[in-house]
């Protein structure tokens, strides 16, 4: 039988829900539940706590319970699907997630409360100084802490004109309306990523609050790979921004070449004792060819994304993409094809 929320009737509206991701979490899940619960009272907001369990064998859910939580069995593995499954289960229009390891405090949560009561669609924590925040000694190992998160995050911030300082904080809050908007579709780790992406690109309203990091308090090792995940968010963030991963390269790649063809074109040069001719022309000939395919590698991805939701709708690109029609494009074919003719 499922909990109700603390200190409300069935008929009370619930402001506040906090889901906690649960995967054999049984040593730390209940110092969560209860700290959540404590802080509605501090708060004084009619609150419930959502586990969201994805095949725990150790019992986690019966603690869950006994703590004062409502669990949630989400049958879809991953990270991801975890979250989603206790976030769709939330009654509260606000909703703040973080991890059962108890390295987030669930008792110091006012901050992101009062953020979203202010408008804020998606508030995030900041574990790093750089946004106030502070990472106790032991809770972050030195990789990821001096190189992997303040690296990636900051692709992250050029990749999606974002302003958020720490990308992967896994304590943070938004609205029920946000993340509708938002329409999510990873199901891994990615699912954090994926939502500071969007909130960005979107020009959702976000804030940060920060916050300090503890100790993992379980004694098993996180659910974390440090290349692995490494390597998992680098490609999501340029699946996320074709910008990045064709249009750059392919403008780059066609202005070196166009320039190089330019430079030979009156005849041989000479670079000290190396002489440069015709088939360094030819190489430059193949990068402006490559760069130009990236272009339009460019496009056809960003049409796949839109289309499967991956990113939000552009009006602008749809636009574009509407006067490029199949009758136009084999005129301009036609017509390039008989002006190459031409000048050979």
């Amino acid at each position: 039988m499922q909990n109700e929320p603390k200190g409300t009737s069935p008929a009370d509206e619930v402001e506040l829900t906090v889901v906690i991701p649960c995967l054999n979490e049984s040593e730390t899940l209940a110092i969560c539940v209860r700290k959540a619960l404590a802080s509605f009272e501090e708060l004084d907001v009619r609150g419930e706590v959502v586990v969201g369990d994805n095949g725990s064998t150790d019992g986690s859910q019966d603690i869950a319970r006994e703590a004062g939580a409502r669990v949630v069995d989400v049958e879809q593995k991953g990270y991801g699907n975890a979250l989603r499954g206790g976030i769709l289960a939330a009654r509260g229009r606000f909703i703040i997630m973080g991890d059962a390891d108890d390295s987030y405090d669930f008792s110091n949560i006012g901050g992101f409360v009062s953020e979203m009561r202010a408008g804020s669609d998606l508030v995030m924590g900041c574990r790093f100084p750089s946004g106030g925040g502070r990472i106790a000694p032991g809770a972050m190992p030195p990789m990821h802490q001096w190189f992997g998160n303040p690296l990636l995050s900051a692709l992250g911030r050029l990749f999606f004109r974002s302003k958020v300082h720490d990308f992967y904080c896994g304590l943070r809050g938004f609205t029920a309306e946000a993340f509708r908007r938002m329409n999510l579709q990873t199901t891994g780790m990615e699912f954090a990523l994926e939502m500071v992406a969007k909130a960005s690109l979107t020009n959702m309203r976000i804030a940060e609050v920060p916050i300090t990091l503890h100790p993992d308090g379980r004694s098993h090792p996180p659910h974390l790979r440090t290349f692995r995940d490494g390597w998992r968010s680098l490609r999501f963030f340029l699946m996320y921004s074709p910008r990045w991963l064709f249009v750059y390269p392919g403008l780059l790649l066609m202005l070196a070449g166009l320039a190089g063809m330019i430079w030979l074109l009156p005849g041989a040069r000479t670079v000290g004792d190396v002489s440069i001719d015709v088939h360094t022309m030819l190489t430059m000939g193949v990068a402006c060819i490559v760069g130009y395919q990236a272009l339009w590698f460019a496009a056809m991805a960003k049409a796949f994304a839109m289309s499967q939701r991956l990113l939000p709708y552009d009006e602008r690109f749809s636009r574009l993409l509407g006067v490029f029609s199949l009758e136009v494009l084999l005129v301009v074919g036609m017509v390039l094809v008989v002006g190459g003719l031409g000048m050979l």
